[in-house]
């Protein structure tokens, strides 16, 4: 039987977020999953399936990710704040971007390709973000300043490692396959997701060695929506100036 898919998403998510809501274990705040409803809803009433599949990879990655070394971050006074729980601020300075390109293809469906090469591409910045700092923070042997390449503590604003860039890349690369793997972006598409949240990560690094402290509306989620920005914007970029079909029209 045909369903709406804005009834679909509707019905789909309120069962979901009812199921974390009482679940032993949490990913978010209460506040947090309201938030992420709205945003489940938005992405599977113009995306569907394929769309959905990306964010909740993101989502639970993401939030797992931030448990690594949980013990000696908080040791160092450099781990996530509420135990690594999500609030709304949180939902949005990761995914506005990729809701913005998702509802982009409401009103420009002939340039679905660019969109959903966005989306994909914002969301595996984000992932490549949280994974680079989050693995730096707990096991990076040297930590140096973007800006600088000075030695500095781990969990320094702008400070990067060997172990955070690479665990930032292979986690790039895995839900920018995920991307492809449901129909989103081509392999091409593979190749540019990684290439554009490489650089969004270490401009996102820059921004903080250079700007983070200076202004106090610099939080970390709008330098996150920052970061995401840039990865789609970079990633969209490319696709316009190659002639490579970098990204395929999902059929629903």
């Amino acid at each position: 039987m045909f369903f709406n898919p804005w009834l679909e998403a509707i019905a789909l998510n309120t069962i979901l977020i009812g199921l974390a809501l009482i679940a032993p274990k949490k990913l978010l705040t209460p506040a947090g999953y309201g938030h992420a409803w709205l945003l489940g809803v938005l992405v599977w009433g113009c995306l569907q399936a394929p769309g959905y599949v990306v964010v909740v990879f993101y989502l639970f990655v993401g939030s797992a990710v931030t448990k690594i070394g949980m013990a000696q971050k908080e040791a160092a006074g450099i781990a996530e704040k509420r135990g690594g729980l999500r609030g709304p601020e949180n939902v949005w300075g990761s995914a506005l971007v990729a809701t913005i390109c998702a509802l982009a293809l409401l009103i420009w469906p002939q340039f679905t390709p660019l969109f959903t090469l966005g989306y994909v591409a914002s969301f595996s910045t984000k992932l490549s973000d949280t994974t680079a700092s989050e693995v730096g923070k707990a096991y990076g042997q040297r930590t140096f300043l973007i800006t600088t390449l000075q030695p500095v503590p781990r969990g320094t604003e702008g400070a990067v490692s060997l172990e955070g860039t690479v665990a930032g890349a292979i986690a790039s690369l895995v839900i920018a396959s995920l991307g492809w793997a449901v129909g989103l972006i081509t392999p091409w598409g593979i190749v540019i997701c990684i290439f554009a949240a490489f650089i969004a990560t270490n401009l996102e690094s820059v921004i903080g060695a250079t700007l983070q402290n200076r202004y106090g509306w610099l939080t970390n989620e709008v330098v996150n929506g920052i970061n995401t920005a840039i990865g789609a914007g970079v990633a969209i970029a490319i696709h316009a100036s190659l002639p490579l079909t970098t990204a395929v029209i999902h059929s629903s």
